[in-house]
C-alpha cells in the first residue's frame, strides 16, 4: 500500500490532508469527485470499484441501501443516482471518509445519501442491497467480525455484491462466508476480481 492509503481504515488518519479530484466515469454516470490522502484510493477510482460499479444489477429502487466502507463515495453515489427513491447510507469507520463523501453527494445534488460513521446507523435500519468493496486489509478477524454485522442486516429479500481481489482470498472468503450459513456465490469474474453474491442466512 501507498503512504497515502496506509491508513484509510483507521478513524482519523494520520496522513496530512492533501485535497485532490478524481473523475468517475460510467456508461450512465459521470461525476468529478473529492478525494484526499489517508483514504482509500485517493489518487483514481479502485479497478476493483470500477468492475463492481460496472458489473451489479441495478439497486431496488426504494428502501435502504448500504455502501460498507464508502471511501469518498464512488459507490454510494453511484447507487443513489441509479436509485433516486432509495436511501443509500454511507459508512465508514474513516471520518475523513466520511466527510468527503458528504461533500461529494452534497455537489451532485444527491440528498438521499447518509454518509455517517458506521457507529451511527439507526440499530432498527434494514437493507435491501449492500455493495462493498471491503477492507481485505484489516485482518481476517476484523473483516469476518465487519461482514457479519452488516450482512446480518440485509432484509429477507436482500442481496450483497462484494468485490474481491483473487490473490487477496476472493474464493477463501466465499467458502467461508458458506460455512456461515449465508448464499454465496460468484456473480462475475474479471480482471483477477471476483464479485461475489450474497443473500441472506
Amino acid at each position: 500500500m501507498s503512504n497515502t492509503g496506509a491508513h484509510y481504515f483507521e478513524e482519523r488518519p494520520r496522513a496530512a490532508s492533501r485535497p485532490g479530484t478524481v473523475s468517475l466515469i460510467l456508461p450512465d454516470l459521470h461525476l468529478r469527485l473529492e478525494t484526499d490522502r489517508g483514504v482509500f484510493s485517493p489518487d483514481k477510482v479502485d479497478l476493483g470499484t470500477r468492475i463492481l460499479l460496472e458489473s451489479v444489477p441495478a439497486p431496488p429502487a426504494e428502501g435502504d441501501l448500504l455502501d460498507l466502507g464508502c471511501g469518498y463515495g464512488p459507490i454510494a453515489l453511484t447507487m443513489a443516482s441509479r436509485a433516486p427513491g432509495a436511501t443509500v447510507w454511507a459508512v465508514d469507520v474513516n471520518r475523513r471518509s466520511v466527510e468527503l463523501t458528504a461533500r461529494n453527494a452534497a455537489s451532485a445534488a444527491l440528498d438521499k445519501v447518509r454518509s455517517v460513521h458506521v457507529d451511527e446507523v439507526p440499530p432498527d435500519v434494514r437493507f435491501r442491497a449492500i455493495w462493498s468493496n471491503p477492507a481485505i486489509r484489516i485482518g481476517k478477524a476484523a473483516l469476518h467480525e465487519m461482514l457479519t454485522r452488516w450482512l446480518d442486516r440485509l432484509t429477507p429479500d436482500g442481496v450483497a455484491y462484494l468485490v474481491v481481489q483473487k490473490h487477496l482470498g476472493s474464493d477463501s472468503l466465499q467458502r467461508w462466508l458458506t460455512e456461515q450459513g449465508w448464499h454465496a456465490g460468484r456473480h462475475t469474474s474479471r480482471a483477477a476480481y471476483r464479485i461475489l453474491k450474497v443473500t441472506p442466512r
